[in-house]
Parts: structure tokens; sequence; C-alpha cells
């Protein structure tokens, strides 16, 4: 039976979620496991005057219920997939954002064929929703894979322009953002890896004064000039940054 309360779908989002005995041996125990079965979880508008609620068709290899809360869940044979399992993962256990175009096929789908179920052929009628399965799948991935490629490439792009311009001590999100023409909001979201951007201005910077720290045709700089190249405001501060990273003050670095 499912519960309300384990039934968490934003509007505008696929769940995907593995199930059977296998997955849950797996979450238990921290382990990888191929699961049984693949549930897309999904909010869709049942119109008035079909099933509602409660509202459930069982195939072999798939099935179709309609939870509480305005959620459509289909279940389908993991292994009656063509794309693999290993493939799916970047969709797993997470909200993923679907086109509304994706929506309303879903929407529709779901709702032609509860109204049409108990006139159609179960076998034809398993294998429709193993095919929508498919679409809906097949589709997120494609649009998450570029939302990824898309997040990866903007993100080497701000590193990049941290990079041209860590001298600069006035270096910061507000800097950053304006000169990818994005909000500072949105380059806080591009750095959601636990790192934020402070942290990651001052790690470049702490890379780049190691590096000058150990090349010999440096030997000859002054600290306090090194500080001033990597955007420190004084020798005091690069000291004490360098040491709480490093764990060594920048001359005890040099020395080796």
């Amino acid at each position: 039976m499912i519960r309300l309360h384990t039934v968490d779908v934003a509007g505008g989002f696929l769940t995907v979620r593995a199930s059977g005995a296998a997955a849950a041996k797996a979450a238990l125990s921290g382990g990888a496991a191929t699961p049984e079965h693949i549930q897309l979880l999904l909010r869709c508008a049942v119109p008035k005057g079909l099933p509602g609620v409660g509202t459930e068709l069982r195939f072999p290899d798939c099935s179709l219920h309609v939870l509480p809360v305005g959620v459509v869940m289909l279940t389908v044979a993991r292994a009656r997939l063509t794309t693999a399992f290993a493939d799916l993962k970047p969709l797993m256990f997470q909200p993923v954002p679907v086109d509304s175009a994706l929506r309303t096929l879903f929407s529709d789908a779901v709702a032609h064929v509860l109204a049409a179920a108990r006139g159609l052929d179960p076998h034809g009628l398993a294998h429709h929703l193993l095919g929508l399965a498919e679409l809906v799948l097949r589709s997120a991935l494609r649009a998450e894979l570029d939302r990824v490629d898309a997040v990866v490439t903007r993100r080497r792009e701000a590193v990049e322009y941290m990079r041209e311009h860590l001298a600069d001590p006035t270096l910061g999100a507000d800097r950053v953002a304006e000169a990818m023409f994005i909000s500072r909001r949105r380059l806080y979201q591009l750095f959601d890896d636990g790192q934020g951007v402070s942290e990651r201005i001052r790690g470049l910077r702490i890379d780049r004064a190691k590096a000058l720290l150990a090349d010999p045709a440096a030997a000859a700089r002054g600290i306090g000039e090194i500080a001033r190249e990597c955007g420190f405001v004084s020798a005091a501060h690069f000291s004490r940054t360098f040491r709480q990273v490093v764990g060594r003050t920048p001359t005890e670095f040099r020395a080796g």
C-alpha cells in the first residue's frame, strides 16, 4: 500500500525511483543493485468523470496507479526497458524538470488510457504503457544531460574568468556574475557542489601561490609580491590564509 507521506512530487518535475526487493536491500545496505522495477511519478490532473484516486491498472510488466495529491505512478519492469539502468542513474531519486510539452503528452496519454481501459486489449495496453514510460524516460534523460552539460560549460567559464582576474583583490561573486551576464543567484547555482564562489576563488589563489612559490624561476620574488599577484590585500593576510589552507606558511612551503 502506498501511503500519502511517501509521495512527494513537485509540480513540473518527474521523480524516478527504483523498486523491488533488490533495490530495497541495496538502499538498506548502502550497496548497489539493479532494481526489478522502475517507477515514474508525475503530477497529472485526471479529468473529471474519469477514474480517480486509487485507480490501478495492473499488468505483468507494468502498472498505472492514480495516487493522492494529483500524482500518477507508472511502474515498469526494468528488464523491459531498452534504456540501461546505468544510463538512467542521472534521473534517479531526484526531482527532474519536465517541460510542458512532455507533461501534456503524459497527462493526455494517462487520461486516454483511463477512459478507454475497459475496451482495450490488455496486452496492447501494457505495451502502450511500456512505450510511454520509455518515451518519458528518454526525453527526460536527454533534457537532464543537456542541462548538466550546459551547467558544466558555464561553471568552466566562470572558473576561467576567476583565474584571469585573481590578481584583483576585489574579485568576488558580483564581479563574476556581472561578467557572465547572469544573476548572483544563478552563479551560486552553478557551484552547488558544497564549495561556494568565495571558497572557489580563495582555492584558486592558493593554488597559484603554491605554483609560484615552487617555481625556481620565481625564487627571487618576495612573499609580498606573490601575495599581490594572487589577489591578497597584504602579505600578512596572504600568510594567514595560506597557513589555514596548506598547514604551513608561504616561507615554509617555499623552503620545502
